[in-house]
């Protein structure tokens, strides 16, 4: 699955096959795929600048500081998750039940096929922090996927939606983790436990 515009990455769509021509989208690209690839202390200004093609004056024209930049990212990586992760899931998925489920097999997927190297929101988290305007960014960002999940979770009609969604999300996060380690079969497992959780907050009418 492929979106343009988008450079590769872990987690991510595949890289265009022409370079964008408007400036700031190829400084913008040119970061999403260093980004994505290694942490944001390991990639330095200048080295954006060189990849990018780009004047310095042009570059800080578009993005004041680096921090400027790097939340450009996380905003494209958000759209991307939202644009092509959940259009996905929903493609798989005919129940929101079945779509909950389905994120797994697309996370499955992108691992089998070798384009999964991070998650970006997690891996900036981390190394940020949740007190850097960075890592509250990031933490943003995974909420909006947690409040994604209890919507479905409501429109499912399962009961203690919240919490359900908390719980979903450890395993959703749980399983990145464990496949940033090399198990292959963290997203299956994964899918297994979210099935049972299911179960757990199903409404049962009398």
């Amino acid at each position: 699955m492929t979106s343009a515009g988008v450079p590769q990455g872990g987690w991510l769509p595949a890289q265009p096959s022409a370079a964008p021509t408007d400036t700031r989208e190829r400084v913008l690209s040119t970061a999403y795929d260093l980004f994505s690839r290694r942490s944001i202390r390991d990639v330095g200004v200048n080295e954006l600048i060189e990849t990018s093609g780009v004047a310095k004056s042009t570059f800080y024209r578009h993005f004041p500081s680096k921090d400027d930049l790097v939340l450009a990212v996380l905003a494209l990586r958000d759209k991307v998750w939202f644009a092509e992760i959940i259009a996905e899931a929903q493609r798989r998925g005919v129940t929101p039940e079945e779509e909950l489920l389905a994120f797994f097999d697309v996370f499955a997927d992108r691992l089998g096929s070798g384009g999964y190297r991070s998650n970006m929101l997690i891996t900036v988290l981390m190394e940020m922090g949740p007190d850097h305007p960075l890592g509250r960014a990031s933490v943003e960002y995974l909420a909006r996927i947690r409040e994604h999940v209890r919507a479905l979770a409501e429109e499912a009609g399962l009961e203690r939606c919240d919490l359900f969604a908390r719980a979903w999300h450890l395993l959703l996060k749980g399983s990145i983790i464990s496949a940033m380690e090399g198990d292959r079969d963290a997203t299956e497992l994964a899918k297994q436990m979210a099935t049972d959780l299911i179960e757990r907050h199903r409404r049962f009418m009398p």
